[in-house]
């Protein structure tokens, strides 16, 4: 077990009607004035601002609007909004929405007290570095990246065709406000892209060679086992307030760090995926992983293919067979398996790549994360791109 710190600042209000006590909570911190931020047109139609307005306007909060952040969000609008908190002297940052809203408020908040472009935060090699930022509470409405408690946020620049992260416990959300009947209404591909993001999140600290850390571990195998048991009810029932509200809670738990507490983690796939939605916006993140990561799972088993068979044994059920070689691929078999019968693709020629695309991925993926990456296995960026391919359809299969 490694040495570790671990700080998780947010506080959580969960429940039904959760964010109607926003207002009560941002005038008790002493905000004077709140910048809110959403997407394109769902949380506007379905009355969610609304009601953040008047939970607001109550508690005597001052409040300005900015909504459009789209899936895998774009400096261009954290500029914009930066320069928009810094006119009307915003002191709290209010994401309403998913990951992608939430880290651009993240991004945000950090660049308003920053004097240069808010890009060099997430420039690479060499991101400038920093350690403050406006508070950003969230009213979280879709399930899936964890921003809501998470350490991190990850930005798109479309003219660069780079898409980077920004980390640091001090861009962790003060709060959040976190209603499951907020997600009632999300299309099935939103709800459950989000769960495999959430799987991910988990198997990025699983798949690890730090040995045994069992309470990390117990954590990590008890989390996959309930959101693959609520995902399984909510294909049968959308509306099933239960495994809604498992799904919420679950993917704050995937994220927040504490599946990785006394472990090396490994992130190749993430990298790799968002490779992707750079070159593609939109390539929906969870959907994504569910290519890469069984395509990472089979070039890389062999490193310590005990792992992948109890990830079989405690997660799907699956009894071992005598030979710890077939459980690991029986077990990467079920997570594809499990993918796709929630909907989600197999091949990257869903996305509408080729094979001959894989090339120009490769550079921005060095940029990013180097010559050489990950920890389950260092992988090299020929490695890569091995994996990249073996992600397509076979050619037997096209023809």
């Amino acid at each position: 077990m490694e040495d570790f710190q671990w700080m998780v600042p947010t506080e959580f209000v969960f429940g039904h009607g959760a964010e109607e006590r926003i207002g009560n909570w941002v005038a008790h911190h002493d905000f004077a004035k709140a910048l809110l931020i959403y997407g394109k047109t769902h949380a506007v139609k379905s009355g969610l601002v609304a009601t953040i307005h008047g939970s607001l306007d109550n508690a005597g909060v001052e409040h300005v609007d900015m909504g459009g952040v789209r899936p895998n969000p774009e400096v261009s609008f954290v500029r914009n909004a930066i320069q928009t908190a810094r006119d009307k002297e915003i002191d709290i940052v209010i994401a309403i929405g998913g990951g992608s809203v939430i880290d651009t408020c993240k991004a945000v908040a950090a660049g308003v007290l920053y004097d240069g472009d808010v890009w060099d935060l997430f420039k690479r090699p060499e991101p400038v570095a920093v350690s403050r930022s406006l508070p950003v509470v969230s009213v979280l409405t879709i399930p899936a990246a964890g921003s809501e408690a998470s350490d991190s946020c990850v930005i798109s620049n479309d003219a660069l065709g780079l898409k980077s992260a920004l980390h640091g416990d001090f861009i962790r959300c003060k709060a959040a406000f976190m209603d499951p009947e907020l997600t009632l209404s999300l299309p099935a591909w939103q709800t459950f892209a989000g769960i495999t993001d959430m799987c991910v999140h988990i198997f990025e600290r699983f798949f690890s060679q730090t040995g045994d850390v069992p309470v990390s571990d117990g954590i990590a195998l008890s989390l996959l086992r309930s959101i693959r048991s609520a995902a399984l009810v909510l294909l049968r029932d959308p509306s099933n307030y239960d495994a809604r509200a498992t799904i919420m809670w679950a993917s704050t738990l995937a994220h927040n760090g504490i599946c990785g507490v006394g472990r090396v983690e490994d992130w190749a796939s993430h990298g790799m995926e968002h490779e992707l939605s750079a070159a593609k916006p939109e390539v929906t993140h969870g959907a994504g992983l569910a290519v890469i990561v069984p395509a990472w799972m089979r070039f890389v088993y062999h490193e310590n293919p005990q792992r992948f068979a109890q990830l079989g044994r405690e997660v799907f059920g699956l009894g071992p067979t005598g030979s710890v070689e077939a459980d690991a691929q029986a077990a990467i078999d079920a997570v594809q398996h499990f993918f796709c019968a929630i909907g989600m693709p197999r091949y990257l020629d869903e996305f509408g790549f080729t094979r001959d695309d894989v090339d120009a991925l490769l550079p921005s993926l060095q940029l990013n994360k180097g010559a050489t990456f990950g920890s389950f296995k260092r992988l090299s960026i020929e490695d890569a791109r091995t994996i990249y391919l073996s992600a397509f359809k076979p050619k037997a299969c096209q023809a």
